[in-house]
């Protein structure tokens, strides 16, 4: 499954109320952690159709990082029947991250 962008008006149908667990990466454009960390998030969303994969820009969208208290980038957050359910900062190895899983 291909990731989803992730912003203020899609948030609550694709992740909120997905039927799937939801993997949420924290992230910006001009963050060196976070370019790590995105083609791992890519290669989980395309291993794995039993979950959804989304990412959100926090300089595009401040207000779901600011609902998430999102403080430092990379963050990676696991959705699970609508509420939080894992969450880790920083860079992750690809089985770290299925580990949150």
């Amino acid at each position: 499954m291909s990731v989803i962008t992730l912003t203020n008006e899609n948030f609550t149908q694709e992740a909120v109320r997905s039927d799937k667990p939801v993997l949420i990466d924290f992230w910006a454009p001009w963050c060196g952690p976070c370019r790590m960390v995105s083609p791992i998030v890519d290669e989980i969303a395309e291993e794995n159709p039993n979950i959804k994969v989304g990412k959100v820009n926090v300089d595009e969208q401040p207000e779901l990082a600011s609902q998430f208290g999102v403080m430092s980038i990379p963050t990676l957050i696991v959705m699970k029947d609508g509420k939080v359910a894992n969450t880790a900062v920083g860079s992750r190895s690809k089985q770290s991250i299925l580990d949150m899983l």
